[in-house]
C-alpha cells in the first residue's frame, strides 16, 4: 500500500475508533475522552495493530494539543491571568520545584535511581499535570470560571510554560552542576525574549492583522490567517527549544486582548475538538495493554503514590496562598496526575539514555492510568461534597470563619443590598444599581475584582463570602436585600444558608449556574432564583411574542407563569426528578411533602 493513503487509511481508522469510544462513552454517561483513549489503545500497535503509521498520527495528533492550548489562550486572557498570578506564579513554581525535590529524595532513597540527576528527571515528569484532560473536563462541566477551575488552570499554565525549560535543561542533566546552570540561564533568558517579542507582537501586529483579514469577509480567509498564526508561531517555539504546545498558547494569548477573539474562538473550536480527538486517541495508543496486565500490581501503587503524593503537594500550597479548604481540596485532586507532556519529557529522556525501557515503560503505563482514572475523579468531586455536606463533623471544616482580608473606608451608612461576587452579573447590578443611587456593598474574594470596586470607588468587603464574620462585617443584619452570584454551586448553597443564620427575613436573589440546583436554593431559603440560560430564553420568547403580535398583558401571564413555577416547563423532565433526592439528602424526611409536589407536578 502506497505510504501516502496508509496514511489516511490511519487516521481514519483512529477517528473512527475515536468517534465510537467517545459515542460508547456518552451513552455510559462517561466523559468523551476516556472513550477517545480508550479507542485508540485498542486500534493501536499494542491492540489490534490496525495503525502502521504510529510517528506521522502522532505528529498530527501535536495539533490537537496544540489547538487545545491556542483555545485555552484566547478564552484565558491576560485579565483571567491576572486574578490567580499569585497562584499560578507562585503556586505553580513552589509546587514544580517541591515535586521534583521530594520525588528525587524519595526515589533515591527507596532505590528507584541510581544518581540525584535521574531523581530530578522523575520529579520533572511528575510535576507536571494534564492541561488538555483537566480543562477538557472543566469545559464540559462549565466550570472553567469557578476559583478552583481558574486556580487549576493557572497553575497548569506555569507547568506547560517550565515544560521549555525542562526540555532546554535536560540534556545537561549528565554534566557538571555548572553547565546545568548555564543552560537554566540560557533557557530563562531565551523564553524572555521570546515573551518580549509576544508581547509587542501581540500590541501592534496582531490587532492589524485580524482587522485585514476579517476585512476580506470571508470566513475561510479568517479560519487559514488564524491557523497559520497558530502553528506558525508554535513552529517558531518549537525551533527555539521550547515546545508547540507553549507556542500555540503564546498565540492564543496574543489573540484573546483583540477585538476579534470571540470570532477566532468560534471559528477554531470545529478544529480543536476534531484534532483534541485525535491526540486523546494517540495517548491512548502509547498503552500496552498486555504490559500494563503483567506489572498490574506496581502500576497500581505507582498511581496511587502519584496521587497521594501530588495532593499532599498541591493542596496545601492552594490553602497557603487564602484560598478555601473547599478550592483548596478540588485542585488538589484534580491536579494530581500526570500531564500528558511528560511523554515527551520521558521519550527525551529514554533517547538520552536517564531511564531503562523498563523505567520507561512503567512511566507511560502509570502516566496513561492517571489520565484515565482523572475525569472519573473530577466528575466525582461535586457528588463528594454534596455528601459532605450532610455530614456536620466534616462539613464545620468547609465552613470558614476567617475575618474580612480589608474593608473599604466608605460602607454606607444607612441599609445597602449586599452583592456577593463581582463577575460579570455582579458588575451590571452594581453598576444599575449606582445609576439609582441605591447603596450597595460588595463581597469578593478576588483580588483583581477589589481593585476593580476601588478604582469604581464601590463600597466593598474583601474576603470568601461564605465566611460568617465577612457576611456580618458587609451589614446582613441591617441590609435591605441580598444578590449571591457565585461561580460554584457549594459556596452559593454554604452563602445562602449563612446568610439566613445571621438575617433570617432577609429578602435575597440567588443565581443558580444549573437548573438542578433551582429547588434546592428555594428550599435553602431564597427568596427569587435566577437561572441564566432560562431567563435568555424567556427574553428571546419575549421579544419573538411582541414581533407576532401577540398582547403585551398575555406574554407577562405566560413569562410570570414560567418563573413562578421555577421554570418548570423549560427544564429536561429527566433530571428533574432528582429534586427529590436532593432535597431529602439535604433535609431529611421533612422535605417529604415539598418533593412528593415536586415529583406530583413533574409527572402531571
Amino acid at each position: 500500500m502506497l505510504e501516502d493513503f496508509r496514511l489516511i487509511v490511519d487516521l481514519v481508522s483512529i477517528l473512527a475508533a475515536a468517534a465510537v469510544g467517545g459515542i460508547i462513552a456518552g451513552l455510559a454517561k462517561q466523559p468523551a475522552l476516556l472513550g477517545y483513549i480508550v479507542g485508540g489503545a485498542i486500534v493501536g500497535p499494542t491492540g489490534l495493530g490496525l495503525i502502521k503509521e504510529l510517528v506521522q498520527v502522532e505528529t498530527l495528533a501535536q495539533f490537537g494539543a496544540a489547538f487545545l492550548l491556542f483555545a485555552l489562550g484566547v478564552e484565558f486572557s491576560f485579565s483571567e491571568l491576572k486574578k490567580v498570578q499569585k497562584i499560578s506564579l507562585g503556586g505553580g513554581g513552589l509546587q514544580i520545584l517541591l515535586t521534583i525535590l521530594v520525588t528525587t529524595l524519595v526515589s533515591i532513597s527507596v532505590g528507584w535511581v541510581t544518581t540525584p540527576q535521574q531523581g530530578v528527571f522523575l520529579g520533572a515528569i511528575l510535576s507536571l499535570s494534564s492541561t488538555a484532560v483537566v480543562l477538557k473536563s472543566l469545559m464540559e462541566s462549565n466550570e472553567t470560571a469557578t476559583p478552583h477551575g481558574q486556580v487549576m488552570l493557572g497553575i497548569l499554565v506555569v507547568q506547560d510554560l517550565a515544560l521549555g525549560l525542562m526540555l532546554a535543561v535536560l540534556p545537561a542533566l549528565d554534566r557538571p552542576p555548572a553547565e546545568i546552570g548555564i543552560a537554566v540561564l540560557y533557557a530563562v533568558v531565551k523564553i524572555g525574549l521570546f515573551a518580549i517579542g509576544a508581547t509587542a507582537t501581540g500590541i501592534w501586529v496582531i490587532p492589524r492583522l485580524l482587522r485585514l483579514l476579517a476585512s476580506t469577509e470571508s470566513r475561510e480567509l479568517f479560519l487559514l490567517g488564524i491557523v497559520t498564526l497558530c502553528l506558525g508561531i508554535a513552529l517558531i517555539t518549537e525551533h527555539l527549544g521550547l515546545s508547540i504546545e507553549m507556542g500555540a498558547f503564546v498565540a492564543g494569548l496574543m489573540i484573546s486582548e483583540a477585538e476579534y477573539a470571540d470570532q477566532t474562538l468560534a471559528y477554531v473550536e470545529p478544529i480543536r475538538d476534531v484534532f483534541a480527538a485525535l491526540f486523546f486517541a494517540a495517548i491512548g495508543m502509547l498503552i500496552d495493554p498486555l504490559f500494563l496486565w503483567n506489572n498490574l500490581d506496581l502500576i497500581l501503587g505507582l498511581v496511587s503514590i502519584v496521587f497521594i503524593g501530588k495532593f499532599a503537594i498541591i493542596t496545601p500550597l492552594v490553602k497557603l496562598f487564602g484560598y478555601p479548604l473547599q478550592t483548596a481540596l478540588i485542585a488538589g485532586l484534580g491536579l494530581a496526575q500526570i500531564g500528558e507532556f511528560s511523554f515527551v519529557l520521558a521519550s527525551e529522556g529514554r533517547n538520552l539514555g536517564l531511564v531503562s525501557k523498563r523505567v520507561y515503560l512503567l512511566l507511560l503505563g502509570t502516566t496513561a492510568v492517571t489520565l484515565v482514572v482523572t475525569p472519573f475523579i473530577l466528575r466525582l468531586i461535586p457528588s463528594l461534597f454534596n455528601w459532605i455536606e450532610t455530614v456536620p463533623a466534616l462539613n464545620r471544616w468547609f465552613q470558614p470563619g476567617e475575618p474580612p482580608l480589608e474593608v473599604s473606608e466608605h460602607v454606607p451608612l444607612e441599609p445597602p443590598i449586599v452583592i456577593c461576587g463581582y463577575g460579570r452579573t455582579g458588575q451590571n447590578l452594581a453598576t444599575l444599581l449606582a445609576e439609582q443611587k441605591v447603596p450597595v456593598v460588595v463581597v469578593d474574594q478576588s483580588e483583581a475584582a477589589i481593585q476593580q470596586l476601588r478604582e469604581a470607588g464601590t463600597p466593598y468587603i474583601y474576603g470568601n463570602a461564605v465566611s460568617i464574620p465577612v457576611l456580618t462585617r458587609a451589614g446582613l443584619d441591617r441590609a435591605r436585600a441580598m444578590v449571591i452570584a457565585l461561580p460554584d454551586a457549594m459556596s452559593t448553597r454554604l452563602c445562602l444558608k449563612h446568610a439566613l443564620e445571621i438575617s433570617p427575613d432577609l429578602d435575597i436573589v440567588v443565581r443558580a449556574n444549573q437548573y438542578q440546583d433551582i429547588e434546592l436554593l428555594y428550599q435553602l431559603g431564597g427568596s427569587e432564583v435566577v437561572q441564566p440560560e432560562f431567563e435568555a430564553s424567556l427574553e428571546m420568547a419575549s421579544h419573538l411574542f411582541v414581533k407576532i403580535g401577540l398582547p403585551m398583558v398575555q406574554i407577562q401571564r405566560q413569562v410570570t407563569s414560567v418563573r413562578n413555577s421555577h421554570y418548570l416547563k423549560l427544564r429536561p423532565e429527566g433530571k428533574i426528578g432528582q429534586v427529590s433526592r436532593y432535597s431529602r439528602r439535604y433535609f431529611g424526611d421533612e422535605s417529604t411533602v415539598v418533593s412528593t409536589i415536586i415529583d406530583f407536578t413533574i409527572i402531571g
